[in-house]
C-alpha cells in the first residue's frame, strides 16, 4: 500500500509517501513540504498548495491519501487556513478517484508512538525509527505527514473490517425489514 500522508497547512503544508502494509518494515518513499508565502492572496496560495500536491500525485502515484482531520482550535484563522488547505488536498485526490481519509491528531500520535498525547519530539523521533531514517524529518510539518501515513497503513485494515461489518450488518437488517 502506498499511501500521501498531508498535514494541511497554507503556509507549510506538509507532505509525505509511505509504502508497506501493516506488520511489516514501512519504506518512506518521499517527504516535504509545499510552502507558500503569507503575504499572498488566499486564492493565489491555495493554488499553490494545489499544485504542490498535484506534483506529488503525479510523482509518486499514492493509492490513498490521508489527511489529518482539522479539529476546533482557538485561533479562528489557523483553523480556517487549515481547514481551507485540507479541502485542496482531498479535492486533489478526489479528481483522480484516490479515497481519501481522515485521521484526528491524536489517532495519529496514538497510532505512531502509543500515546494520543505525545509531542510533536515525540512523532518525529518514532518516524524517525520507524522508518529507518537517519534524522528526524524537518520541519514538524514533512514528520506529520509522514505519520499520518504510517497511521493510515496500520488503521485501514481494522476500518475496512469495521466498515465491512457495518455493511453485512445494515444488509442483513435490511433483507430481514422486507422479508
Amino acid at each position: 500500500m502506498r499511501v500521501l500522508g498531508v498535514d494541511p497547512g497554507l503556509t507549510r503544508c506538509g507532505v509525505g509517501v509511505v509504502e508497506g502494509v501493516a506488520g511489516r518494515p514501512l519504506t518512506m518513499v518521499g517527504v516535504g513540504v509545499v510552502r507558500t508565502p503569507a503575504d499572498a492572496e488566499l486564492s493565489h496560495r491555495l493554488l499553490a498548495v494545489e499544485q504542490g500536491i498535484e506534483q506529488w500525485l503525479d510523482e509518486h502515484r499514492p493509492e490513498f491519501v490521508a489527511v489529518e482531520r482539522v479539529f476546533s482550535q482557538h485561533n479562528v484563522r489557523t483553523v480556517m487556513g487549515t481547514a481551507q488547505a485540507s479541502a485542496v488536498a482531498m479535492l486533489c485526490a478526489a479528481r483522480r478517484g484516490i479515497p481519501v481519509a481522515l485521521h484526528t491528531p491524536s489517532e495519529v500520535k496514538a497510532a505512531v508512538t502509543g500515546s494520543g498525547r505525545a509531542d510533536k519530539a515525540q512523532v518525529g523521533a518514532m518516524v524517525t525509527r520507524l522508518l529507518r531514517l537517519a534524522a528526524p524529518p524537518r520541519p514538524a510539518d514533512a514528520a506529520d505527514a509522514l505519520a499520518l501515513a504510517i497511521c493510515h497503513i496500520w488503521r485501514a485494515p481494522a476500518q475496512n473490517r469495521l466498515q465491512q461489518a457495518v455493511a453485512l450488518h445494515t444488509a442483513h437488517a435490511t433483507k430481514g425489514r422486507t422479508a
